[in-house]
């Protein structure tokens, strides 16, 4: 070797040959040190690097494996030492664990702010959509009723409307308005029954001012539910009671809802929001970063801006990421620490492999019954026809044989899971019902994980 930085490109080759260092943290950090020195007599191999978050992050994680590359290669151990350079970024104060957790806490109560309309970045993206909620959270849209809103998860839905509601309690404090999830409305709905008492449930919704249902989706398939809300929305309807509705979905799309229901929806104002533009994305980060008394370079903000495209949670999670990174290493923001954050973020947002539990999971909502319901020996038809559905939907999505579905349905033979998939395909060819059914579970089960592993 003619050079200790000729020794450091070996020992990098060491630990990607050996996967001691992934890809992504050998180019995120180790290609960033800069070899100083290599003394033989004290066998201390000297890197620099700009920063102390660098400097953390390398000795916490990746100097064992360094020294391990370095013996292999010079024959003999030597200690890996980091020094940060002249003029690089150090802490101002020395903070104990307790001071930086303190921040941090300060930090996520400030970033939970209040869904308004001041709080929300206006773009091209969802301008029509936000003037729909202005109009109708001042009572100047009288033919807005019902206002549909619909698009994917993490555009901004749930924050529009719940700023409809903070703006007529603002204006009108006594008005009686109401926020629910379809999911919390369908639980309510099951345990009034379960307690044979439905009186209050129908009080509570049916003299609503104004009633704000969030995911209507979650009503596919679920009779009983869309019977309750038909009639809950009739009622509010023909008293000019204001109903605000979102789904991933526009009410055409929404093949498992009643058909009366879907008419209803489409009488009123259909509003989308879709994907942030760049320019869009840009402000919602610099936005979140002055809620959180946050500066961030305009080049990282860029680089963000262009990487996390389609979920504006993505980018205020990235933002608080790098908040707490600055808190804990009082470090300012870097490229090289946003694709930290951005790979996390994205590893943790993966699709969930398709798995036969998510699938039994996914019938069994639909139909009101559970996983072990499905696998037992149950013949009620509501059970028999959830678990007949499900062996179609997992031969379906994953093309698994025969006989190891009958393994993953409590030990059932051959022959029962070709009469369960037969059956139902049979039965979807004569009603379109239920074929619209099978396909919307096929198609959620999809979008959830649209990689099978």
């Amino acid at each position: 070797m003619n050079s200790f930085h000729e020794v450091f490109e070996q020992a990098k080759l060491y630990c990607d040959h050996h996967n001691l260092i992934a890809p992504v943290p050998m180019s995120t950090w180790i290609n960033t040190m800069e070899p100083l020195s290599l003394d033989l007599d004290k066998r201390k191999a000297v890197f620099q690097v700009d920063t102390e978050f660098q400097q953390g992050i390398i000795i916490t994680n990746y100097k064992t494996f360094l020294e391990t590359a370095l013996e292999s290669i010079l024959g003999f151990p030597v200690e890996v030492v980091i020094n940060i350079k002249p003029g690089g970024y150090l802490y101002d104060e020395p903070k104990t664990i307790a001071e930086k957790q303190e921040e941090l806490q300060k930090n996520e109560d400030i970033a939970n702010y209040d869904y308004t309309f001041d709080t929300f970045i206006v773009g091209r993206s969802n301008e029509f959509a936000f003037a729909a909620c202005k109009a109708v959270a001042s009572d100047t849209a009288a033919s807005y009723n019902p206002l549909f809103i619909y698009g994917a998860s993490g555009l901004g839905k749930t924050h529009l409307v719940t700023a409809i509601k903070h703006e007529m309690l603002s204006q009108t404090p006594d008005k009686n308005a109401i926020y629910v999830t379809g999911e919390a409305f369908g639980n309510e709905l099951i345990k009034s029954i379960d307690q044979r008492d439905t009186t209050v449930f129908h009080d509570k919704y049916r003299k609503a001012d104004v009633l704000i249902v969030d995911d209507i989706q979650f009503f596919s398939g679920k009779e009983r539910m869309q019977e309750e809300f038909f009639h809950t929305f009739n009622k509010l309807h023909s008293e000019g009671k204001q109903i605000v509705i979102t789904s991933d979905k526009p009410p055409r799309e929404l093949k498992t809802l009643e058909e009366r229901i879907r008419s209803r929806f489409e009488c009123g104002l259909i509003a989308d929001i879709s994907a942030p533009d760049f320019e869009t994305r840009y402000a919602i980060i610099r936005r979140k970063a002055e809620l959180l008394d946050f500066k961030i370079p305009d080049e990282v903000v860029e680089f963000i801006a262009t990487r996390l495209k389609t979920n504006i949670r993505q980018l205020e999670g990235a933002v608080k990421k790098l908040k707490a990174l600055k808190t804990l290493a009082n470090s300012p923001p870097t490229i090289s620490m946003a694709q930290s954050v951005i790979r996390d973020i994205l590893t943790d947002e993966q699709p969930i492999p398709i798995t036969v539990e998510k699938i039994i999971s996914e019938v069994g909502k639909v139909y009101g019954v559970t996983s072990d319901d499905i696998r037992s020996s149950k013949r009620t038809s509501q059970v028999s026809m959830a678990r007949k559905v499900s062996a179609y939907v997992v031969r379906e999505v994953t093309g698994m044989p025969l006989a190891s579905i009958g393994s993953e349905f409590g030990g059932r033979d051959h022959s029962t899971i070709v009469y369960a998939i037969n059956t139902v395909n049979d039965m979807i060819k004569r009603d379109e019902n239920l074929r619209d059914l099978v396909d919307d579970i096929i198609r959620n089960i999809q979008e959830k994980a649209p990689e099978i592993k």
